[in-house]
């Protein structure tokens, strides 16, 4: 896991996993059918736990932990 820094240095803020906005609009605009969106509570627990923690989690990585701890 890395900080925001450190991921914005590497140049991978946009790009999966840690970002889906820009691959999430470019299906749209391909008009494929099938795009992995995450549900708004997936960012909200990642950004707080990047408040608390420093670290960027990917949101693949979150929803499978809220999955195992029983959320939705």
């Amino acid at each position: 896991m890395n900080t925001r820094e450190q991921l914005t240095k590497a140049g991978k803020m946009s790009s999966p996993p840690h970002s889906y906005y820009a691959h999430i609009m470019q299906s749209f605009a391909k008009g494929r059918e099938s795009v992995k969106v995450f549900h708004s509570d997936v960012y909200y627990v990642r950004a707080a736990l990047e408040a608390r923690t420093g670290l960027l989690m990917p949101l693949p990585q979150i929803e499978k932990a809220m999955k195992a701890e029983g959320w939705g």
